[in-house]
């Protein structure tokens, strides 16, 4: 899930730089490519990685047994949603696991479930917990997953990969790659509604003063013009194309509604959980492959 953001400047600042605050990161709405993108989410969240849990694991599940599988801040769970289908038994892999809270829920469930992440900082504050649960982790990209063909019944990701890579048609495409016909793909990101708000939880951040078009991404750099976190926004129809195009059939576009009572992360709140959708987790199934065309007998 995505830290709690700098401010976005005001309409009358440099949108690549916060005046009058030298020592802070640069923050502004920018072009960045993917390599550089990579770099700056495996550093982040490499040092980030031990207050993220100290702050969010309680929400995450850490302090119960098998953890739980949590789509977002407004606390919907896949123990009542269901997006992923029968666990037992079925070969699972979780990208963007972070600590693999999500995949020792999968686990106690009775799926085999390998948990990989771009931030080994990350995946060592889940390590001993996944050890215990049999969970196997794994660091790699997202967008070059080292398994063959088909290996997969299941691909999910909460708040992973997806908003934090410059190219997630190629996130999408290997999860399809590396599902077998047939399988479900499950992805929850940040609502695109919120690329338009101020991310603050208050009431100010129910105006909008952003475009929901303007697709370059949110861009923090530090006093050397070094990027040192990006996020990428798509919109809703965005989403739905890069899946097709991926080779899946969009099943189900979910915007949970807020059930996290007074909990505030970032610019998640009840006050905005209650008006406007906060997160949207898309549900695929890989489509299966179409039958070679059957030549008409002549005459």
């Amino acid at each position: 899930m995505p830290p709690e953001q700098t401010p976005e400047p005001t309409p009358d600042q440099d949108p690549g730089a916060v005046p009058g605050l030298p020592d802070q990161p640069a923050v502004g709405r920018r072009e960045v490519g993917a390599a550089e993108t990579v770099a700056a989410q495996r550093r982040w969240w490499d040092a980030e990685a031990g207050g993220y849990r100290r702050e969010h694991g309680a929400f995450l599940g850490d302090d119960r047994e098998g953890s739980e599988l949590v789509w977002g801040p407004e606390g919907l769970r896949e123990a009542d949603a269901g997006l992923l289908g029968d666990l037992a038994g079925r070969t699972v892999l979780e990208v963007g696991a972070g600590a693999a809270q999500c995949a020792r829920w999968v686990a106690a469930r009775g799926g085999r479930v390998v948990a990989s992440d771009l931030s080994l900082g990350m995946l060592g504050e889940g390590a001993a917990a996944a050890a215990a649960a049999g969970v196997p982790l794994l660091q790699c990209d997202a967008r070059v997953l080292p398994f063959a063909d088909d290996s997969f019944d299941v691909v999910f990701t909460s708040y992973g990969a997806l908003p934090f890579v410059a190219d997630a048609d190629r996130v999408l495409r290997e999860a399809a790659r590396v599902l077998r016909p047939g399988g479900r793909f499950a992805a929850s990101v940040p609502h695109p509604l919120r690329w338009a708000l101020p991310d603050v939880p208050g009431p100010e951040g129910l105006t909008a003063t952003h475009s929901y078009f303007d697709r370059r991404a949110y861009v923090e750099a530090d006093e050397h013009g070094v990027v040192t976190y990006a996020e990428h926004h798509r919109t809703v129809g965005d989403w739905v194309r890069l899946l097709v195009a991926a080779g899946f059939a969009v099943r189900d576009l979910v915007e949970p509604e807020w059930l996290a009572g007074e909990a505030v992360w970032g610019g998640w709140s009840r006050l905005r959980g209650e008006l406007l959708p906060g997160t949207l987790v898309l549900v695929a199934d890989l489509a299966p492959p179409r039958p070679p065309a059957v030549p008409r007998a002549d005459g």
